[in-house]
């Protein structure tokens, strides 16, 4: 494996977007150069790291691979990088990079919590400290949130167990006193498989269960009529056999770690102080969350879910604020500086500036980190969750941030936006779930209907595994521009609903067609916008460029797009090869060419500036030598180009190195 230890920028980049299409994790390009991001770099800079600033060890060794690749594509050369290898190879000036050991999470175990560190604890750490944990699940999502939740229970002095409803004995919650129950709905509201025999057994019992005390986490689908109605009927039923709810039953959508790891966080300190007795005891949280979070000293075991050291040093920055009044119709920009730690979130500084400074502040804000999805600003020119952001993450010290309302729509007050448009597009399209027609309960093969492997499962999870569709929204560019377009979040949820095979064929060929026609995903410009936006938008791109080929697939390259690639593909097939001076040649034609020299895009073709990174030469003479000239696409001989994304659109499309 390669490690990289520092990376930089020299002088003379012509800010292509090479380096930043392989690796946005690391490259950001701006109008003057090419930048190592703040949030990769030991330093926190974001510059061209001239001082050869380390990478944090993380990065240098996930995206080490992808950094080479980077260099190796800039068609100038002046990405430079040192090396460090797996087995431990000395960089070549002697600098020293850590490398993150990978630990094996440990079986989970019973908590050993000396007496001496718990002080006020000790009492309660005395006594009995065990935690069932009950899952019902129909593809294992369920179970896996639950086997995370006994890891962490372990900060919190707890000895869990993690138990399958199947089977389970609902009388003998009766002797438990701290209960977590983390489950999924399956169809209309239904309990999962493995929980109906204990969910009947429960409508029937009487035991008491007015010693225990209990919360929920529920995992459900909101495009569904009964959303999370398993784990509701659950907290109802237990509440009725006298069960105390500790913690509010928690609401999970299809994207639950978000929403799972806010309850869990909430949950567990509080069910950790109720003692052997059944008694919560309250004036021991705040204790109790500080012992779960741990310090410095604590000597903590390392495992996937132990909790990070998050603070970071207080930072001074100036924040530049777009405002907006809708009674006077009047826009502009505040600016005010302010002192946070790096860790704080766009959100907590405009809490503090709303509370300090300017009530009348208007922005959308989330109860609890992560928990809002309609939280999404322009903060730098990246588009973020604001209660997920770190300040640190976008700007240094000393630096500027800029923060401005979501893309693509109306603005209401200063940072709020209407999702009108959204809620509009969504209903017309129905993207909810629509099954074929069926009968009785199970199928002949004797198996439940609705049963989904767990690989479809996953890998239908994995499709639209973002944040926050409406943020996949904000991050194009046409929202703004073309009023017919739904949008890529849009799209992403169709696209998901085509490929469940719970879907009836006629409900998917309307998904299919929604994303073939007007509005849909033909008409978004360039994906390069979106991915790069991070993680998220990589995703997002990934799942959208698979739609795009299937739409071709299915609809035998028809409508005007299609024609377009399938014209394409006949010159790369003429020419024998695969660039951009290939397809805007074909596109153009000569004296097209000529007509669009001043726009940058033959200019670069001249210059040998393609994705390719060709030499000059071979750029020059790829506009001159035979087919050039050949207008192989109707309608479009030696006509100038309007649309430009149509033509990256087929970029995208057929070229995964474009």
């Amino acid at each position: 494996m390669t490690i990289i230890a520092k990376v930089w920028i020299e002088e003379d980049c012509i800010t292509c977007d090479a380096c930043s299409d392989i690796c946005p994790e690391v490259f950001d390009v701006t109008d003057d150069s090419s930048y190592i991001l703040a949030a990769v770099r030991t330093d926190g800079g974001f510059d061209r790291n001239e001082s050869k600033s380390t990478l944090k060890s993380e990065f240098g060794s996930e995206y080490g691979e992808m950094i080479m690749e980077a260099a190796e594509a800039c068609p100038v050369d002046i990405i430079k990088f040192e090396e460090v290898s797996s087995a431990g190879d000395e960089t070549t000036d002697d600098s020293v990079v850590e490398v993150a050991a990978v630990a094996e999470a440990a079986p989970v175990a019973a908590a050993s919590v000396p007496a001496a560190d718990a002080g006020v604890l000790a009492e309660l750490f005395a006594g009995d400290r065990n935690l069932l944990i009950l899952f019902g699940s129909q593809t294992g999502n369920a179970e896996g949130l639950a086997t995370k939740t006994a890891k962490l229970a372990a900060n919190y002095g707890l000895n869990a167990t993690v138990a399958d409803m199947d089977g389970f004995n609902v009388d003998s919650l009766s002797s438990h006193k701290r209960v977590l129950i983390i489950t999924s709905t399956w169809g209309e509201g239904d309990m999962p498989d493995n929980a109906e025999d204990m969910w009947q057994s429960a409508l029937k019992s009487s035991a008491n269960l007015s010693s225990t005390h209990f919360s929920v986490c529920a995992i459900g689908d909101s495009s569904y009529d009964e959303f999370c109605k398993a784990g509701t009927d659950w907290a109802e039923r237990i509440t009725a056999m006298g069960g105390i709810e500790i913690h509010e039953t928690a609401l999970c959508d299809v994207d639950f770690d978000t929403p799972w790891a806010a309850w869990v966080s909430e949950a567990l300190p509080r069910i950790a102080c109720v003692d052997d007795a059944g008694v919560f005891q309250s004036e021991l949280l705040e204790a109790m969350i500080a012992y779960g979070q741990g310090s410095d000293d604590d000597g903590q075991e390392s495992g996937d879910f132990t909790p990070a050291n998050i603070e970071q040093a207080e930072m001074a920055i100036n924040m530049r604020i777009f405002r907006y009044d809708p009674a006077s119709s009047e826009y502009g920009w505040d600016e005010v500086a302010t002192a946070l730690p790096g860790h704080a979130t766009i959100q907590d500084a405009l809490i503090s500036i709303q509370g300090k400074v300017d009530g009348s502040l208007a922005f959308t804000r989330s109860s609890l980190s992560g928990n809002n999805p309609l939280t999404g600003v322009k903060a730098n020119g990246r588009i973020v969750l604001a209660d997920l952001a770190q300040i640190s993450d976008l700007c240094q010290d000393g630096g500027t941030l800029t923060v401005e309302p979501l893309p693509g729509h109306e603005v209401l007050k200063d940072l709020i936006v209407a999702n009108d448009n959204w809620d509009a597009a969504r209903v017309a399209s129905k993207p909810w779930m629509v099954s074929g027609p069926r009968s009785g309960e199970y199928l002949e093969n004797g198996s439940a209907i609705g049963v989904m492997d767990s690989a479809v499962a996953t890998e239908l999870h994995a499709i639209a595994d973002v944040s926050s569709l409406h943020l996949i929204q904000g991050m194009s560019d046409c929202m703004g521009l073309d009023d017919s377009y739904n949008g890529p979040g849009l799209a992403l949820q169709r696209w998901v609903r085509s490929c469940d095979p719970r879907s009836g064929e006629s409900h998917r060929g309307a998904m299919m067609d929604s994303l073939q026609n007007k509005g849909g995903i033909w008409q978004e410009a360039d994906f390069a916008t979106i991915s790069r936006q991070g993680a998220d938008g990589e995703r997002a791109v990934d799942s959208l460029l698979d739609c795009r080929a299937r739409l071709l697939a299915e609809y035998n390259f028809s409508g005007r797009f299609g024609r377009l690639v399938k014209s394409y593909a006949s010159s790369v097939k003429a020419s024998g090869n695969v660039n951009e001076t290939t397809l805007y040649r074909t596109v153009l034609g000569p004296f097209g060419l000529a007509s669009n020299i001043m726009n940058g895009v033959s200019l670069r073709m001249m210059l040998g500036f393609t994705r390719t990174g060709g030499p000059m030469m071979r750029g020059f003479q790829g506009m001159l030598v035979p087919p050039a000239g050949i207008g192989k696409i109707p309608d479009m001989f030696n006509a100038r180009i309007h649309d430009h994304h149509e033509v990256v659109a087929i970029f995208n499309e057929l070229d995964s190195r474009f």
